[in-house]
C-alpha cells in the first residue's frame, strides 16, 4: 500500500468518526421526540380526540429539522467509509 492509499484511508476513519460522532446526539433526540409524540397520539385516542396527525406542531417540525440533520452527518460517515474503500481500492 502506498503513502496515498494510507493518507486516504486515514482521512476516511476520521471522517467516518466525525460523521458517527456528530450524528448520535440528534438522532437520539430525534427517536426521543418520536417516542413522545407516538405516546401523545395514544393519549389522544383514548381521550377521544381526532387523531391530529395532519396538523403541524412544533415537535413535528423539531423532528424534521433532527432528521435532516442526522441525514447530513450520517452522509459525512458514509463518505468517510467510501474513503476508506478508496485508500484500500488504490493502494
Amino acid at each position: 500500500m502506498t503513502l496515498v492509499g494510507y493518507g486516504i484511508v486515514a482521512l476516511g476513519v476520521l471522517l467516518f468518526a466525525v460523521g458517527y460522532a456528530r450524528v448520535r446526539a440528534p438522532w437520539r433526540r430525534y427517536q426521543d421526540l418520536k417516542a413522545r409524540d407516538a405516546n401523545a397520539a395514544r393519549y389522544r385516542a383514548w381521550r377521544g380526540g381526532p387523531p391530529s396527525a395532519a396538523e403541524e406542531t412544533g415537535a413535528s417540525v423539531a423532528m424534521a429539522m433532527l432528521r435532516r440533520r442526522a441525514q447530513r452527518e450520517g452522509l459525512i460517515a458514509i463518505a468517510g467509509g467510501a474513503l476508506v474503500f478508496l485508500g484500500f481500492l488504490v493502494g
